[in-house]
């Protein structure tokens, strides 16, 4: 995220797991992060698989058959329902057990017990009509796009109480509204470096790669559901997108086969990087990407 100038307040915090920066023309009233902070805590109390109360740990473990309908349960599930279609099953939302196997379970044990397995198949298991519920047992993760819906809905919050400029930055998740940020597309495997920039303005940039939540040879978070194996071909992606949900959805798409279509219907750009170095953009991409 671009520094904060003179004429902007930068409010910084830690929550769901990240760093989070929001900027804006004035300091935001204490009002305003109270609300950020109710709206972010009743996510991560509802989506999180790291906390024992949530919603998603509470069907995970069997303690009930069924929770109260979460409020991002239909935006986000039906999202989830075009990429499984993009990506011909690889992204799924009940890949939190192959997670967990791996070493990213809900404690952070970041040791692997066992080999890789698939996914359920998810429209079979999970069901959000009325309330949440499973019909075997799974682990809800929905870390292909939540955190991008959390940054849209703390935009809002954010909005309502400081109209103008506001840029809302969650570690790679970008949502900027008003003036435009210019922001560097990181190097995956050297952070002191960027592979190219972009400008982003009344829209959102989402990022992805390999080299983050990685903590062993070859492992880390992006995995293709339909194997539980982490991916191989790609190291990096970026999306810009209406939202940031969208956002993130498709950096996640990206990794696989059918991303790139998807984004295109979308009217989506992005950038993504092969581990062997090779970059690849979509044809309407405004931004710049360096030799």
């Amino acid at each position: 995220m671009p520094a904060p100038t003179a004429t902007r307040a930068s409010w910084t915090f830690e929550a769901i797991g990240t760093s989070w920066a929001i900027e804006t023309a004035a300091p935001l009233p204490p009002v305003a992060r109270a609300a950020v902070a109710a709206v972010v805590d009743r996510f991560d109390r509802e989506w999180s698989r790291f906390r024992d109360d949530s919603l998603v740990s509470a069907l995970a473990a069997g303690r009930v058959a069924s929770v109260p309908l979460p409020e991002d349960a239909d935006a986000m599930l039906s999202l989830y329902d075009e990429l499984d279609a993009a990506t011909g099953g690889a992204v799924n939302p009940l890949v939190g057990e192959a997670l967990a196997r791996l070493g990213y379970d809900g404690r952070l044990s970041l040791t692997p017990r066992g080999e890789p397995r698939p996914a359920p198949a998810w429209r079979e298991t999970l069901r959000w009509d009325g309330s949440l519920s499973l019909a075997a047992p799974a682990t809800i993760d929905v870390g292909a796009l939540g955190k991008g819906r959390l940054v849209d809905r703390v935009l809002d919050v954010v909005a309502a109480h400081a109209p103008g400029d506001v840029i809302v930055d969650a570690s790679g998740d970008l949502a900027a509204r008003g003036a435009p940020a210019r922001v560097g597309l990181e190097h995956p495997y050297d952070a002191s470096r960027a592979i190219g920039v972009v400008t982003v303005a009344d829209r959102a940039l989402c990022a992805s790669a390999i080299n983050r939540r990685a903590w062993g040879d070859g492992l880390h978070h992006v995995l293709d559901a339909r194997t539980g194996a982490p991916v191989r071909a790609y190291a990096a992606t970026w999306a810009l997108a209406e939202t940031a949900m969208r956002a993130d959805a498709l950096a996640t798409a990206l990794f696989f086969d059918g991303g790139p279509e998807l984004a295109a219907s979308w009217d989506a750009d992005w950038v993504r990087m092969s581990t062997d170095g090779r970059v690849e953009w979509s044809p309407g991409f405004d931004g710049e990407v360096f030799s």
